[in-house]
């Protein structure tokens, strides 16, 4: 499994949902994209490896992502103005969209 491809398919997935819906953050929403990928890439490594191994069930590796939401720092749609209730659901999205995306290309 080369994950460093994994990372890639989810730094344009992510950068897909932000530009569905923040269009006009797409620039300053690419940086927060790179910073939690970076700031996450060893746990998602490992937890896809654990994963694709049968030793993580979807749930757990579900719950594992979700865990990392926090770390998700959205500043640019903060500095926008972006209230904290829809900052929550999005950040919902992002984690469904990393989820779904690491599902796919290992399964």
């Amino acid at each position: 499994m080369d994950f460093e491809k994994i990372l890639q398919e989810l730094k344009k997935s992510l950068i897909l949902v932000f530009n569905d819906k923040f269009s006009e953050f797409s620039k300053e929403s690419k940086k927060d994209i790179e910073l939690f990928l970076n700031e996450s890439k060893d746990k998602l490594e490992r937890w896809t490896s654990l994963l694709k191994q049968g030793k993580l069930t979807l749930d757990d590796f579900e719950w594992l992502v979700e865990s990392q939401k926090d770390l998700f720092h959205l500043k640019a749609l903060q500095a926008a103005g972006i209230s904290k209730i829809s900052l929550g659901h999005f950040k919902n999205k992002i984690v469904k969209t990393i989820i779904d995306t690491i599902k796919i290309l290992i399964f």
